[in-house]
């Protein structure tokens, strides 16, 4: 199957879990401040893995990826209504750290900035 077709796919996935995880799933496990970061869809589109950020503690990342693994079943039947594909494929869901380290590494940069004013001031 042609790559490009493969990508068209996985960010329409994205977009389409995205919706449904904010409209449709009503487990209390996941976060308000949770979103699809990324899709991975295998080449014959039997597999997607989905990386999801929380914003929030480690606590509130591990009940939200619970309560995405529970309603893994309900948000495949959505997708598989929503998308014209033959086969939906089976989600796995996946939590992504790269936002948590982005600000953490922008908090680090800001604190030298900081180091650096103050000894030119000096």
């Amino acid at each position: 199957m042609a790559h490009y077709r493969i990508n068209r796919i996985s960010e329409e996935i994205r977009k389409e879990v995205s919706d449904i995880i904010r409209n449709a799933v009503k487990d209390p496990r996941i976060a308000e401040l949770s979103s699809v970061v990324k899709t991975e869809v295998t080449g014959d589109l039997r597999y997607a893995k989905i990386y999801v950020s929380v914003l929030g503690d480690e606590v509130t990342g591990k009940s939200t990826l619970e309560g995405l693994k529970k309603a893994a079943g309900f948000i495949r039947r959505e997708l598989g209504k929503r998308l014209d594909i033959r086969h939906t494929p089976e989600l796995q869901f996946v939590l992504d750290r790269s936002i948590e380290y982005s600000i953490e590494i922008s908090q680090k940069l800001n604190e030298l900035n900081l180091g650096q004013e103050n000894k030119d001031d000096i």
